[in-house]
């Protein structure tokens, strides 16, 4: 096949790569860009660990094709935060000790601020939290320490100007 170019808008800077027809998201980020924090597992929008926001929303970039994304603004979990200021979600998840192998966390945390911005106004319950996040698998947890760092970002996205 043949590459040829594209210009994706990722983390809020823009990148031209070349890329073959059949390149998805995923392989784009990681193969070509070296973005790290989207992971490999499934390649079948089963596990969630490939999670990332296209213009503000979760999806798997393991089914994407990557030439579908021109024009829209992806973010991964690079793009989240910094060590200098990370974001709430990410904070909360330190704190409740959610984090264990660390896998499926970037894609959990997108998954969650995903849901957190449709959530905006309101207070999520705990079965509304573990709905959102059913769709990305973590072997590690009991997942009570994922769905209380959750309500705990809430709460305190809800009470930030």
């Amino acid at each position: 096949m043949t590459r040829s170019p594209l210009e994706l808008t990722i983390n809020g800077e823009s990148y031209q790569v070349m890329v073959e027809p059949h390149w998805t998201l995923l392989q784009v980020l990681r193969g070509e860009l070296g973005l790290g924090g989207t992971k490999e597992n499934c390649l079948e929008a089963e596990c969630g660990v490939c999670t990332v926001l296209l213009d503000g929303k979760a999806v798997n970039s393991c089914i994407l094709l990557a030439r579908q994304c021109r024009g829209r603004a992806i973010t991964t979990i690079e793009g989240l935060g910094d060590p200098e200021h990370l974001h709430p979600l990410q904070t909360a998840f330190i704190e409740c000790g959610a984090v264990q192998c660390g896998y499926c966390i970037p894609g959990m945390i997108l998954t969650a601020k995903s849901f957190l911005d449709e959530c905006r106004g309101r207070q999520p319950s705990e079965a509304q939290i573990r709905e959102a996040l059913s769709g990305t698998l973590c072997r590690c947890t009991g997942y009570q320490k994922i769905v209380d760092a959750v309500a705990l970002a809430a709460r305190r996205l809800e009470s930030a100007p």
